[in-house]
């Protein structure tokens, strides 16, 4: 008999459906029935691409003595932390505490049918394994220590909660925010041990794309230690598009490598990291006119509108790290595979030189694809011309994708989440206003379209996640932030104004319900939403950028847009509640970092007038977009449209002689107007 799970529509919970444990979604009947029976709360949280949390739900929660144990002596919780990053992040932060620092999903929290956490890990094995107790043993202790020790267990409570309201209550620095502080951080970025100077990236295995962190890193080139910054950024991106993180058949990356050279990927696919991704290999492309760069962005793209599209306009959050129960099974490769797939044994040997491909393989018996050749050594290997090389690779490549799409393919999590879909949307709209690729921006413009109808909410905000038709939860600050960034890029690459005023809208509405005025910096979660034992901040940028920096970044841009000195202080004090942790931690604040940049660097304010669809218009935005200016917000517009004086940095700003303009400004002190990209090339 399907439980209670089979109501609701999160992917996560609907895996779970099924199973012999008497499961409550997070909610008010849970707790009443908790403290109706003084049962301590079992809380699991997981997302339905995660491998371990598909684990722990086939060993323990479909096992009917275990489940049976369960329904005994705990009230049983399930929760997608994709659809509450609130109750993830709090009970995170406890099993973070009460783990020496480790964490990670699927994440186990017995909680007080108050909701304070008392204790917690992450998985459980069904046995005793490697020194972890099995999760009936760990059931049977906690439910015993409970009904024998409250005394221990409401103390253990306390001190947690106390923790967890320490943490969420901090205060804006009042220490000043300075440039060493950026200079400090590469500098501390660089250290070894931290940087890993041979494949790029931070830390050993398992090793995770630092996608946030990458485009600052190559922002900062007019620091003193710009070159060095760089160099990270450029060696990073450079070992993760040869490795096997990376899709080298259909595009896109896989979340993180279990090794520390990203050749065997953990093979989820996240909307989030390709967004990010995708942003952080246009970046590289702007700063050093690599055209690799740019097809990495391409390719990344591509393979989320293909692959994550959804009917409404919107994409979905991930792809499945197993296929019919196995990891990779359907992005591994045999000799056997090559031979079925290309009948001509030089392509074969072309591709097997290419990306690795031995009867050995590199991952259980099978080649996970990476790039190990050049495509000239892999030619000379193959007894082909290097000069047929790069066409026979392309037409061998899109074969094998064929075949491989063939296969069965792994599971999809549909539902639209709103922070996700507003960095998409970046990604999107500005790689359609760099690269001169409308396509993307129509793309762009579905995405926007989609979170301003369905994925709005009754009261003006945002939805968090949406599917078949159905929201159910309020959206949090990253969800106002990034949609609120993703709508400034979309005004940039279209020139539309009712981008940049939804935009000014939504940070509007975000600024009064996020903002912390007490203490500084933005909560998680708003002002109205449901009270849990303690409201947190959202503020490292791992593995997406937090609520706390997309907000700063949101009301940083707005106010120079806008002249708005108000939003620029509110965006500051974001910065300022992080300001303690950036010098101990920058790897894990990579877009705070940048924000930090953006706030203390001279302002500039690129102005675009013209009409809508005037080849002169496009050219100038095409050279304001050539080159990365990280320091710069762009805005573009027609002086017909309705609106355009509203904007200040718009206002009185006309054509000259009757030809587009473009209006370089510090602090909206602005130079003469040029008409022409070259003028224009030599103010920037």
């Amino acid at each position: 008999m399907p439980n209670r799970l089979a109501h609701e529509t999160s992917p996560y919970l609907l895996q779970h459906a099924e199973n012999p444990v008497d499961w409550f979604p997070w909610g008010e009947e849970a707790f009443a029935r908790a403290r109706a029976e003084d049962r301590p709360i079992l809380l699991s949280v997981g997302y339905s691409a995660c491998h371990w949390c598909h684990v722990m739900e086939h060993e323990s929660f479909s096992d009917p003595a275990t489940a049976a144990l369960m329904n005994e002596r705990f009230v049983n919780v399930k929760v997608d932390r994709e659809e509450r990053p609130d109750v993830d992040a709090l009970y995170m932060e406890a099993v973070v505490a009460l783990n020496q620092g480790h964490g990670g999903w699927p994440m186990t929290v017995f909680l007080q049918p108050d909701g304070q956490a008392f204790y917690g890990g992450t998985y459980y094995p069904p046995e005793p394994r490697h020194g972890m107790p099995s999760f009936r043993q760990l059931l049977e202790a906690i439910s015993d220590v409970y009904r024998s020790e409250p005394d221990r267990v409401r103390g253990q409570a306390e001190q947690i909660t106390g923790h967890l309201r320490e943490s969420a209550e901090r205060a804006a620095s009042a220490e000043p925010l300075t440039v060493d502080l950026v200079d400090d951080a590469i500098e501390r970025l660089e250290q070894p041990g931290l940087f890993d100077r041979e494949q790029g990236g931070f830390g050993g295995a398992p090793k995770f794309p630092p996608s946030s962190l990458l485009p600052t890193l190559l922002g900062l080139a007019h620091r003193p230690r710009g070159e060095q910054a760089r160099a990270m950024a450029t060696l990073t991106l450079d070992r993760m598009a040869d490795g096997g993180i990376h899709d080298q058949l259909g595009g896109g990356f896989h979340r993180y490598a279990v090794d520390g050279v990203w050749l065997v990927p953990h093979f989820e696919k996240m909307l989030y990291d390709n967004a990010l991704l995708a942003s952080a290999y246009l970046a590289g492309y702007q700063a050093t006119g690599r055209e690799r760069y740019r097809d990495v962005t391409l390719s990344t793209l591509a393979y989320v509108d293909r692959e994550l599209s959804l009917p409404e306009g919107g994409l979905a959050s991930a792809q499945d790290a197993d296929t019919e129960g196995h990891e990779g099974l359907t992005f591994v490769w045999t000799p056997a595979d090559l031979e079925a797939a290309l009948p001509d044994p030089a392509d074969r040997a072309l591709v097997a030189a290419r990306f690795g491909i031995t009867p050995h393989g590199n991952f259980e018996g099978a080649t996970v694809l990476s790039v190990v050749a050049g495509v000239e050594e892999a030619a000379v290997a193959a007894g082909i011309d290097p000069a047929d090389a790069p066409a026979r690779l392309e037409a061998a490549r899109a074969a094998l994708l064929a075949v491989r799409e063939r296969r069965p393919q792994p599971a999809r999590d549909d539902k639209a989440v709103a922070a996700w879909n507003g960095l998409a949307l970046s990604a999107f709209a500005d790689a359609g206003r760099v690269l001169r690729r409308p396509d993307l921006v129509a793309r762009g413009r579905r995405i926007a379209e989609f979170l301003l109808g369905r994925g709005s909410a009754p009261d003006g905000g945002l939805w968090r996640a949406w599917r078949a038709g159905t929201a159910r939860v309020g959206g949090f600050a990253d969800d106002h932030g990034a949609v609120a960034e993703g709508l400034l890029a979309l005004h940039a690459a279209t020139g539309e104004l009712r981008w940049l005023q939804e935009a000014r809208r939504l940070g509007a509405r975000a600024a009064e319900r996020f903002h912390d005025d007490e203490r500084g910096g933005f909560f998680l979660a708003p002002a109205d939403g449901e009270a849990l034992v303690a409201r947190t901040k959202d503020l490292d940028d791992n593995p997406a950028p937090s609520g706390n920096a997309l907000l700063t970044g949101a009301l940083l841009r707005l106010g120079r847009v806008y002249g708005d000195a108000g939003w620029e202080r509110l965006g500051a004090s974001g910065l300022r509640v992080a300001r303690e942790l950036l010098p101990r931690l920058p790897h894990a604040f990579g877009r705070t970092l940048a924000l930090l940049d953006l706030y203390l660097a001279t302002p500039q304010e690129i102005a675009v007038v013209g009409a809508a669809g005037d080849e002169r218009r496009d050219a100038l935005v095409a050279e304001a977009s050539r080159r990365l200016l990280p320091h710069a917000v762009l805005v573009v517009a027609d002086p017909a449209d309705p609106g355009f004086d509203d904007v200040p940095l718009l206002a009185g700003k006309g054509l000259v002689d009757g030809a587009p303009a473009a209006y370089v400004c510090e602090r909206f002190a602005c130079r003469r107007p040029v008409t022409t990209p070259a003028e224009l090339a030599d103010l920037l």
